[in-house]
């Protein structure tokens, strides 16, 4: 008698439709092992040494590593893509972000979207579907959207429903002063500052599906080992001899670098430099608050 592990998938037997001959059949012994590529803990500092380098086209230059993860469409994790984009000074970059929203850090320069004018240490939320960015000096931009989110259930952005939000570098700097002098207790994850708006507030995210944070580090210093069943993508802002320490393999930092940080790995953030550390991260966090599976814990 054979296992049921052992059977292969089961068709019906007589369809009577076409409807009723897509039907397919497995069971407890052989429905729940699916076999995924695991998300690499990647690094991308090719691709933003090709947006900074002299010279570079007005474009997208994407963090893809959907070959690595097995997806058929761009991703730098299952369900988030990031990419930098560089536009010369008297250029629009338009694109299809194909997202529900699009979180944007700028690196360098200044130029302006519909709503806003956006320079260098801004912050930005730009609803998904059409975007157009004009740069009045040559600029590069950071931007993750969750466009492998929507890739996967097969749909496309509808009718915009984010607004979009604009954290001028001038107020970052201020709120950072604010929590700077307050106090903390051992339950807390580091100085960070959360980014949502005034759409999301009661959820404390900048999009349905992920989250927005600006960490920072002392001189010297180290964040303790930890994990979250959400994947982060990190941008590196600021720091000196840094490092992180991912599934126990030191990944160094360098300035604008893009890492990714593997669901459910077991990380944590170094600092060796004399200076504070500063590094932007977006967790498709909000998926995993609502769904009550974020998993956050300390392993130390």
């Amino acid at each position: 008698m054979m296992d049921m592990a052992a059977l292969p998938v089961q068709r019906p037997e007589r369809p009577a439709n076409a409807a009723a001959a897509r039907a397919r059949f497995f069971n407890s012994g052989n429905a729940f092992n699916v076999k995924l590529a695991p998300v690499p803990a990647a690094d991308f500092g090719a691709v933003a040494a090709a947006a900074f380098a002299p010279g570079a086209a007005t474009g997208v230059y994407p963090c893809d590593q959907s070959a690595a993860i097995g997806c058929p469409f761009p991703a730098t994790t299952p369900l988030m893509l990031a990419r930098y984009a560089v536009i010369r000074a008297g250029e629009t970059l338009a694109f299809d972000s194909r997202a529900t929203g699009l979180i944007g850090c700028v690196l360098r320069g200044m130029g302006a979207a519909d709503a806003f004018t956006w320079g260098e240490g801004d912050v930005f939320l730009l609803p998904g579907g059409h975007v157009a960015l004009t740069a009045s000096a040559d600029a590069v931009l950071w931007l993750v959207g969750n466009e492998p989110l929507l890739a996967f259930e097969g749909l496309r952005p509808g009718p915009a429903t984010l607004a979009p939000v604009h954290f001028p570098a001038a107020e970052i700097e201020r709120q950072l002063a604010v929590i700077g002098a307050c106090t903390s207790n051992d339950g807390t994850a580091g100085l960070a500052l959360i980014f949502s708006s005034d759409g999301l507030e009661a959820w404390r995210n900048l999009t349905a599906s992920m989250t927005l944070s600006l960490n920072t580090l002392p001189p010297r210093e180290n964040q303790r080992a930890h994990r979250h069943n959400a994947a982060a993508i990190t941008l590196v802002l600021q720091g000196e001899d840094c490092h992180s320490r991912i599934s126990g393999e030191t990944r160094r930092w360098s300035l604008h670098n893009t890492l990714v940080t593997p669901p459910g790995e077991p990380h944590s953030h170094h600092n060796g430099g004399d200076v504070q550390a500063r590094f932007l991260i977006v967790q498709d966090g909000g998926l995993h608050y609502h769904a009550r599976t974020m998993g956050f814990q300390f392993l130390e």
